[in-house]
């Protein structure tokens, strides 16, 4: 897929990489990190040039991004429902979507542009249930910059071995699962810690 996606995007070069990538943050039934591969996997040809691949590739994913944050914006809880996060009868979950992104929203933005499978749930969710756009801009972007370049650059190192670069990735996603539990547990493991300490205005 990632070569099928690379023969594409050499064509329309660094159009065709932006295209695809608003397209994927859009809901195309593609993975991101495939668009971001293929997009260093051409820079390993020499088809492109690295840093212009990163300047494309890091505008093109928090365009589509945002694309998907205004439209959970514009349509509200109507296209949550639609997506399935919540049933249509179901205000109590509604609800506790709404108190979650209240609470951790700024983190739920920061750690869905390392997981591909609640990415476009989250981003919807932002938009639906009020984070600003200036918040959720600099969140993402936060997020873009740590991970666009480690999977262009993947697709770049290991262009010769495209295999061993998805491999590379799903250990890369793993970890970022990793980090995701252990800061779930700390943040537990504190609130546990605060709720059983003693009134200090006791």
């Amino acid at each position: 897929m990632v070569v099928l996606v690379s023969a594409y995007i050499e064509r329309f070069t660094y159009a065709g990489l932006f295209a695809v990538l608003l397209l994927c943050g859009l809901g195309l039934p593609l993975p991101e990190d495939v668009a971001l591969l293929a997009g260093g996997f051409l820079v390993h040809r020499g088809v492109t040039h690295y840093p212009m691949t990163l300047m494309v590739s890091l505008v093109g994913v928090v365009a589509g991004d945002n694309s998907l944050f205004f439209l959970g914006r514009r349509f509200g809880t109507g296209l949550v429902r639609y997506f399935g996060i919540a049933r249509p009868a179901s205000k109590i979950q509604l609800d506790r979507i709404r108190d979650f992104m209240n609470r951790y929203g700024r983190r739920a933005i920061f750690y869905a542009r390392f997981l591909a499978g609640f990415r476009a749930l989250i981003y919807l969710s932002a938009g639906s249930f009020g984070v600003t756009p200036v918040r959720f801009l600099i969140y993402d972007l936060l997020g873009a910059v740590i991970s666009v370049p480690i999977v262009v650059s993947i697709g770049y190192l290991f262009g010769g071995q495209i295999e061993v670069a998805i491999h590379y990735l799903g250990g890369f996603e793993r970890l970022i699962w990793l980090v995701v539990l252990l800061s779930i547990a700390i943040y537990g493991t504190r609130l546990l810690v605060l709720s059983k300490a003693p009134d200090s205005g006791a």
